[in-house]
């Protein structure tokens, strides 16, 4: 998830495997803290054979759902993280494993799991989809498992994953950017471990603020655990959070991020959205609207300029865009490409809409029209497999999306960058692949912004170290099947390196 819902290192903690038991809890779970007798039991690892068609070919997998601990310093047991992992059996070590990590912060990892990359699929995200879809999980052709196991992680909060410690410990040890980044890179290694995979390729995938946490966990595996990561896919990152400010600063960049996604919007409504025509508004964004936004009033032509090419690009009344001098917000524009329809578009994808329930209002008074369409069938889906399918038992809530986490995080400041610590990991393995990979239309982590991150970047010796790559749809452009394809064989060019 992204910007929208993230009203959007350094705590060492010490984290031991958990005990691996078919038929009994993990050792110390039951006995952790006081506070996990109040709660419902977690199961005990549980596994079972499964099949997909996936590239054309029936491909045979172990699913687990698992627990792995969280202990601190003291070596106290602090929390519970549950995992989903498909790994194909009998493969040689130097086939890869990619663990993958959602957003928020708040999401679990049932969107990549079920929606992008996992052997099953349930439709989620798209125009016309609805909360009362039927939660029918089907063979994924687009999954990776057909070139890599894969293994979803649910940070403490999201999912099964749970503290055991009190609210105050627990937004201390797990909500806030470092201590997210510690536990969560010491699981992977936990479980590379306790799988005996440390000699396969590794590779990490997250969406959104996942796409924050990829980097930061690569460079802390390399430089503190040991683990060397062999490449970083971001989806939908949000990767800079002092560029998308709120647009009263000086800088122009708020302005110039979000334009090109709302162009790109307007684009596909017409039927008219293409990589060159995108060219010619990233060139405009670049150059004659920068300058003007710097400009203001010490140019009078500037803010005409702006004003009517601006409307062009999006779609918008003329009017509207003159009285907000060139500069549209998110907001504004995804309510009124739609006000004539009664409708309004999603932050996500603005192409994705939902009924206005409140028209005359003076400002949008519901949630998003993809938040709210896609906790249902991945929730159900999602429960449906781990306890119906996988046996693994609990009387727990699934969270997979909790607005609890969200509100309790600590963001730190805005110079807190995870591209940082991605040009640090990059440049110390000289194997290292990154791939960035954003839908068109997304407004909520908009993909200008990793175009521009990504031309700062260094060359590092070698063409395309760093690539982006975008296509059609939203946030979630994986919903759209040409785009999931188009996605995952520029993945597996990666894996290729």
């Amino acid at each position: 998830m992204a910007r929208s819902l993230i009203a959007l290192t350094t705590l060492g903690l010490l984290l031991a495997p958990p005990a691996i038991a078919q038929d009994a809890a993990p050792k110390g779970v039951a006995k952790a803290d006081a506070a996990a007798t109040e709660l419902p039991p977690l199961s005990a690892d549980r596994t079972v054979r499964q099949s997909a068609m996936i590239g054309g070919k029936t491909i045979g997998y172990q699913a687990t759902v698992g627990t792995i601990l969280v202990r601190d310093a003291k070596g106290k047991t602090i929390g519970q993280v549950v995992y989903t992992a498909y790994v194909v059996p009998g493969r040689d070590p130097s086939r890869p494993v990619t663990f993958a990590f959602n957003g928020g912060p708040g999401a679990s990892s049932v969107y990549l799991n079920l929606g992008a990359i996992g052997p099953k699929r349930v439709q989620f995200g798209a125009e016309g989809d609805a909360p009362s879809d039927p939660a029918i999980a089907r063979d994924n052709p687009e999954s990776w498992l057909d070139f890599t196991d894969l293994v979803f992680i649910d940070p403490i909060g999201t999912g099964f994953s749970r503290s055991l410690v009190d609210e105050a410990e627990t937004k201390k040890a797990f909500y806030a950017n470092e201590p997210d980044v510690k536990y969560l890179s010491r699981i992977v290694y936990d479980w590379l471990v306790k799988a005996e995979r440390l000699r396969s390729p590794k590779y990490l995938v997250g969406e959104s603020y996942g796409g924050y946490r990829a980097p930061r966990l690569a460079y802390e595996l390399q430089s503190q655990l040991g683990v060397g990561i062999s490449g970083i896919v971001m989806v939908s990152p949000y990767l800079d959070p002092a560029a998308t400010g709120d647009g009263t600063a000086l800088s122009p960049l708020p302005w110039m991020i979000d334009l090109p996604s709302m162009a790109a919007g307007h684009l596909e409504r017409q039927g008219r959205l293409t990589p060159a025509a995108m060219a010619q508004v990233e060139a405009y964004v670049r150059g004659p609207y920068a300058t003007d936004l710097l400009n203001g009033r010490s140019d009078p032509a500037a803010a005409a300029r702006m004003a009517a090419k601006v409307a062009e690009l999006t779609g918008l009344d003329p009017a509207l865009v003159r009285r907000m001098g060139g500069r549209i917000d998110s907001r504004t524009y995804l309510r009124e490409i739609r006000r004539d329809d009664g409708k309004i578009g999603s932050v996500y994808d603005s192409n994705v809409t939902a009924w206005d329930p409140f028209p005359f209002a003076p400002q949008q008074r519901s949630n998003d029209p993809i938040l709210d369409s896609l906790i249902a069938p991945t929730t159900s889906a999602m429960v449906d497999f781990i306890t119906r399918e996988v046996g693994w038992k609990t009387d727990a809530r699934y969270n997979a999306l909790s607005y609890a986490v969200n509100a309790a995080w600590d963001r730190g400041t805005l110079d807190d960058s995870p591209v940082t610590d991605l040009r640090k990991a990059v440049a110390n393995d000289p194997k290292m692949g990154v791939l960035i990979v954003h839908g068109w239309g997304d407004l909520s982590c908009p993909y200008f912004a990793s175009r521009l991150i990504v031309d700062q970047m260094p060359a590092y010796g070698q063409a395309e170290r760093v690539r982006l790559a975008i296509y059609p749809g939203g946030h979630m452009f994986y919903s759209r099947g040409a785009s999931a394809a188009a996605f995952k064989t520029d993945a597996r060019a990666l894996y290729r390196r």
